[in-house]
């Protein structure tokens, strides 16, 4: 389960409430690549005339501003993005596979996105012919993709990021098994061996297996120097895979020893002034003559080391590198004009070799190549870079902590476009309307990890955790296996509260949940749900299930308007222990309940499923991704949170 959360690692910032213009660099640089470089084809002007991986290096980047604000026009963005290229047929304008171009990969990471969200066909059959591609892509003769057709026998660093990433989501999305996990961690491997130097540890750009290419050592194969960006592209592309590795895959720690030889080597080519890093990265051009610090590879360097040491994969001292970097790169490379446009600056429009006219990899051809302001490549690797860095202040919070959703009385099954039978409905790992993973994205952000739960909570699985969610559990009419709550399950989780554990119940309305075996629960800590059916609702009239949450709800402390519809309304029966927290007249809706050292939320619906938290079907004034946020904190006993998380909302209110 967790290799299929790797999506939602990619996607994390400090979260600002819905559909609000953020005040941070990725939404800024992000407003000028919209504005002037990637416009959607219902405008005229800039837009690229073909199929290319510039592109997914600023929707990437994209995706996690949308997952950060709900804010629609971002995946409106990325989705008309791609229909500038993708028929209804499937078929991808301008792409022809027999180019077996390894760059032409890149754009499928958006692709299954968007599929998985939208539910497309068409997104699907595009994702599946680049899937195709690399199942008969020309390979070395151990196995490594050649980096085009045109350039036989080839492997660039370049090419990992282009097509390993994609090809980890769709093994993560479709169950391939091992032998496509063998193969990602193959390309990592065998291109290290070749390119690595042992003394510095920096990579050469390319390697020629033929050892035809003028460009290339007559012995080794090798390119004559280390770019920095086509290090980038390899260190981005590694931290993105290892997001969605398996954990129990014996190739795994192979990956994490390569990123921490990584980290070692970037760390020792930074400049320690500036922070940054030079363009051609070998000795003995450093401060040479020429040479420069480059915007792009400075932010791929930044994004590599931010999220690796957030997954917890390298240690602390690379987020410092990180910083480091990232105050160079806010420093020399952010412009800002007086019409408020910010810029991107330093970015080298492009570096390769052979080709025509011939690049031949020396430093002279490296420094000639072109340097541009607003350049796709460096503006999409800095909005990702900034995505994993504004998350920095709050990682504290949840450092440490596990947060696990029950996927167990909540257990039901369906088949996906491949026929394969999966678990659907209110999952972290469900990027669909029903799914959770942005409410997992409020968590991660926070710093906790988190987790789905199989089997029937015990003592053993509960042990370490600081908060268990059950959602909805099945009736047989849904799951003719389903499990239902006993007494003996109740008294597991109860104790665990007891000790300190955050329960938080998500229910349903009668017929629609188990609502009198659930009680058994729900009656250990002083309350249970009635067998009804609040707020309901007709077609689009969402004003039927909006509440305005009390200013002083200790739960939801920043979001003030939240939509929830066919709800189970609660009994207090120990008004000792179990606070209200909102009611509808006589109705009571949300309560939280005190339990020895532990804390239990409920409330009758499930409502922070994707559909009414990612601002693609509810009105803007909804604030159910910050309710996702304000659950977070307090199943993360956010301390700065709990003491003072009030004063926003009661002082809008009051003005």
């Amino acid at each position: 389960m967790k290799k299929f959360l790797l999506f939602i690692t990619s996607l994390l910032v400090i979260s600002s409430g819905r559909a609000q213009q953020l005040p941070g660099m990725a939404a800024r640089v992000a407003e000028t690549a919209m504005k002037k470089l990637w416009r959607d084809s219902t405008h005229k002007g800039p837009h690229p005339g073909r199929w290319s991986y510039d592109q997914s290096v600023v929707l990437l980047g994209i995706r996690g501003l949308w997952y950060r604000t709900a804010d629609a026009r971002y995946f409106d963005y990325m989705q008309q993005s791609m229909d500038r290229f993708v028929s209804e047929d499937g078929a991808i304008d301008t792409y022809r596979m027999d180019d077996f171009n390894i760059d032409n990969i890149a754009c499928g990471r958006i692709l299954l996105d968007l599929y998985q969200v939208t539910g497309k066909d068409k997104y699907f059959k595009a994702a599946a012919t680049l899937r195709k591609q690399l199942t008969v892509h020309p390979r070395t003769s151990e196995g490594s993709f050649w980096h085009k057709r045109i350039y036989p026998q080839q492997v660039w660093l370049d090419g990992l990021y282009m097509a390993q990433p994609f090809l980890a989501q769709w093994a993560a999305t479709f169950n391939e098994g091992d032998s496509t996990w063998n193969d990602i961690a193959l390309q990592f491997i065998n291109i290290e061996r070749q390119t690595r130097d042992p003394r510095s540890g920096l990579m050469r750009h390319g390697w020629d297996e033929s050892r035809k290419m003028p460009w290339a050592d007559k012995q080794t194969g090798l390119s004559l120097n280390v770019w920095a960006r086509a290090m980038g592209w390899y260190g981005a592309a590694l931290a993105d895979v290892l997001a969605y590795f398996p954990e129990g895959h014996p190739q795994r720690p192979a990956l994490v020893q390569i990123m921490e030889r990584f980290a070692i080597a970037i760390s020792k080519a930074q400049d320690k002034k500036s922070g940054l890093w030079w363009d051609v990265m070998n000795a003995p051009y450093p401060g040479m003559k020429g040479n420069y610090f480059e915007s792009s590879a400075a932010a791929q360097f930044v994004y590599a080391l931010a999220k690796t040491t957030r997954l917890g994969l390298l240690p602390a001292k690379y987020r410092q590198v990180a910083e480091k970097g990232y105050q160079g790169i806010q420093s020399k490379f952010i412009s800002t004009e007086a019409t408020g446009n910010t810029n991107y600056t330093g970015t080298v429009s492009v570096s390769g070799l052979g080709g025509k006219p011939y690049r031949d990899g020396t430093f002279a051809y490296y420094i000639s190549e072109r340097v541009i302001t607003n350049d796709p490549k460096g503006m999409g690797a800095f909005i990702q870079a900034a995505n994993e860095m504004e998350i920095l202040p709050d990682l504290q919070i949840g450092r440490g902590k596990t947060v696990l959703l029950d996927s167990y009385y909540n257990d039901e099954r369906g088949r996906n476009i491949l026929g394969q039978n999966v678990r659907v409905h209110y999952k972290f790992s469900e990027t669909s309307p029903g799914g959770f993973s942005f409410l997992s994205a409020s968590l991660i952000r926070l710093g906790a990890e988190t987790r789905e739960l199989y089997t029937a909570p015990a003592a053993a699985s509960l042990k370490g955790v600081a908060a268990y969610i059950i959602v909805d559990p099945d009736i047989t009419k849904e799951n003719p296996h389903a499990k239902m709550m006993n007494a003996a399950d109740a008294a597991v989780i109860a104790k665990w509260v007891h000790r300190g554990g955050a329960l938080v119940l998500l229910l349903n309305d009668v017929g629609n949940c188990d609502l009198d075996k659930i009680n058994l629960l729900a009656e250990k800590f002083g309350f249970s749900f009635n067998s009804d059916s609040r707020n309901r609702v007709q077609g689009r009239n969402f004003t039927q299930g909006a509440i305005r949450l009390s200013p002083e709800n200790p739960v939801f402390r920043t979001a003030e308007k939240v939509y929830l519809k066919e709800i189970s309304t609660i009994q207090v029966k120990d008004q000792r222990n179990v606070t209200v927290l909102e009611r509808d007249g006589t109705n009571v809706l949300m309560v939280s309940a005190k339990h020895g050292k532990g804390r239990v939320f409920a409330v009758g619906d499930p409502w922070l499923y994707n559909e009414y938290v990612d601002g693609r079907k509810l009105p803007s004034d909804f604030d159910n991704l910050k309710a996702a946020d304000d659950l977070s904190r307090w199943m993360l006993n956010d301390r700065s949170f709990n003491s003072t998380g009030t004063a926003n909302k009661r002082k809008k209110q009051t003005q």
